[in-house]
């Protein structure tokens, strides 16, 4: 029989006093941020020197077939990817991460959780709701600006973890809506950092930041919760919640090749480039690097909470590329 998930009775007291969001009431966007996030009325002047999405989160675009159809064309396909991009955020906050925060809310990880815990995780609730509110917005005011359709589509991310959590035996079936939280909050704060170095068009820019401000907080309190969860599972859970953290990252790198493509190919190009721009995204090795590159975030919280400390655990990081030796 599996032992019940219990608080560790050794634990000090001032853990509790680490799970807040900090100056939630002066800092979160949704109470402080005055952007409106329209498109700018210098949007065609500033699109002669900035971009709609991060050239270095589409270096696809620098094919020489793609960079012989002209800048306008490369712009829509950046506007298309950002759109994309949006629509998926917009679901991933309000059908998995606030799903996640719930699991800490309403006590379903049958595990004690300190009252900041709790009122951290309410709060977080919250900011995820406004980021899923301002990513609409924008994504409707770009896609009626391009014209593009059908939209919004449901991306493969969202479907592959829908799979994932769906295949979850029930008895760890909080864990793992948990698991998956905790992983997207650690990885998207490190995209949004490294998006907003760019030169963007000024209200994407806005929305990036205000949201980045809040995913780096967010980032650090699932971090947090995670490390206090850890100290809880039995070494059953354990093994469960090792296997499926590998999964659930390699999941969030993969890319989405049936809508890649349909952009490409409404781009113009000729089926052998697109085969070729997708052959060099979704190789093994492009895949790994990656989730190397991109889950530093959440290797590190693993390793704080002691994760790396079982042998298992480490042996299957590092046969997966993710960890060296």
């Amino acid at each position: 029989m599996t032992a019940p998930i219990i608080a560790p009775v050794d634990r000090p007291v001032s853990w509790a006093l680490r799970f807040t969001l900090g100056d939630w009431n002066t800092r979160a966007s949704v109470r402080t941020s005055e952007h409106d996030y329209l498109l700018p009325p210098d949007l065609e002047q500033q699109l002669e020197t900035r971009h709609w999405s991060p050239p270095m989160f589409l270096a696809y675009l620098k094919h020489p077939a793609i960079q012989a159809l002209g800048q306008t064309v490369i712009h829509r396909l950046s506007a298309n990817h950002l759109v994309y991009f949006l629509d998926y955020t917009t679901l991933l906050e309000h059908r998995i991460v606030n799903r996640s925060v719930e699991t800490i809310i309403h006590g379903e990880l049958k595990v004690n959780i300190p009252s900041r815990m709790k009122t951290a995780a309410l709060q977080l609730y919250t900011d995820e709701g406004y980021h899923a509110l301002f990513s609409n917005s924008l994504a409707e005011q770009i896609a009626g600006f391009y014209g593009i359709s059908p939209r919004p589509v449901m991306p493969h991310r969202i479907m592959r973890l829908n799979t994932l959590l769906d295949r979850t035996p029930d008895k760890h079936r909080a864990l793992a809506w948990f698991l998956v939280g905790f992983v997207s909050e650690t990885i998207i704060a490190r995209e949004l950092l490294d998006v907003c170095r760019d030169d963007l068009v000024s209200s994407v820019l806005a929305m990036l930041r205000d949201h980045l401000a809040d995913e780096a907080r967010h980032s650090r309190y699932f971090s947090e919760v995670f490390h206090y969860l850890w100290l809880t599972l039995n070494s059953r859970q354990r093994t469960f919640a090792a296997r499926l953290l590998l999964d659930i990252i390699r999941i969030f790198f993969e890319v989405d090749e049936r809508w890649m493509r349909q952009s490409l190919q409404g781009a113009g190009l000729d089926e052998t480039v697109v085969t070729q721009v997708l052959g060099e995204l979704t190789s093994p090795q492009a895949t790994r690097q990656r989730a190397r590159s991109g889950a530093g975030a959440t290797l590190q919280a693993l390793k704080k909470a002691g994760f790396f400390d079982l042998p298992d655990n480490r042996q299957l990081f590092m046969k997966a590329g993710l960890i060296d030796e």
